[in-house]
């Protein structure tokens, strides 16, 4: 039995499936952690989802911003992007069915001995409360009423978290938090524009994992999200996007072993969100 952490895939099935025979994933016997953006600028964002959902428990996904843009626009609550790729999605015999998997996925996952995110935690967060913010978000996601959800989920303000949030604000913050941030200031405030690698850091802020004396401090974090920072593997945080559909690599690590293994992606799109 193995446990694998598995980077951002977007719509890279070929790269998945070449992945996955690497590491000889068997999911009578295997589990795989898929950090998020499971679709989107690669072009095979349906046979990823369908790859998955044949899975069946072995396959744990977290919802990145990319998936919850796809549920957007199947809403008819946000205008497809000119770079979009998710048509063979929304126009499949089998949409419902892709689209009802994808909702009743994780917003964060704390198994195997690690906090897993796809964006990242803001410094006054600890992992339980992480855990209970994600799952505020996931019942809006599952629920009755997610169009309400998905009219009010895009924004960038607030820009910090406050106890006393409430309604579509609240669940605004725990989203941008858990699968857009990268930087943040020493108080918590959230830049969600500046996309560069740590050499890009805005005067002001820091990566959101070193800022000093954030509360999920004692737990190791995995996330994706942030092709532009790479491969990162610290005793406290183990980053994965790689950029497969960048150009860079899809990215896999064993929990057990921490051996990584790649392969390269052959969808390579021009740079991007």
């Amino acid at each position: 039995m193995a446990r694998w952490l598995v980077g951002d895939v977007q719509g890279c099935d070929a790269a998945l499936g070449r992945l996955l025979d690497r590491i000889g994933f068997s999911p009578s016997r295997d589990t795989l952690y898929l950090l998020g953006d499971l679709v989107n600028r690669g072009p095979e964002s349906a046979q990823v989802l369908r790859r998955l959902m044949a899975c069946g428990d072995s396959a744990k996904s977290l919802l990145g911003n990319h998936d919850l843009s796809l549920l957007a626009i199947a809403y008819g609550l946000r205008a497809p992007h000119r770079n979009d790729t998710l048509d063979a999605v929304l126009q499949a015999r089998d949409r419902g069915a892709m689209l009802e998997w994808l909702r009743h996925r994780s917003m964060a996952l704390s198994e195997a001995g690690l906090l897993m995110v796809h964006g990242g935690v803001l410094p006054q967060w600890d992992a339980a409360r992480v855990m209970a913010l994600a799952g505020e978000v996931e019942e809006a996601v599952r629920g009755p009423d997610i169009a309400e959800f998905l009219r009010h989920m895009y924004g960038n303000e607030p820009d910090r978290w406050d106890d006393s949030l409430t309604g579509a604000a609240r669940l605004r913050v725990i989203v941008n938090a858990l699968t857009r941030v990268r930087f943040v200031t020493p108080e918590g405030a959230m830049d969600l524009k500046a996309s560069g690698g740590l050499d890009k850091t805005p005067p002001g802020y820091l990566p959101w994992f070193d800022v000093p004396g954030r509360r999920s401090a004692n737990v190791r974090i995995a996330f994706g999200h942030w092709s532009t920072l790479g491969l990162l593997v610290r005793e406290d945080i183990i980053a994965l996007d790689t950029g497969c559909v960048w150009g860079g690599c899809l990215s896999a690590i064993c929990v057990e072993t921490m051996e990584v293994v790649q392969v390269k992606c052959d969808e390579a799109q021009a740079p991007g969100e």
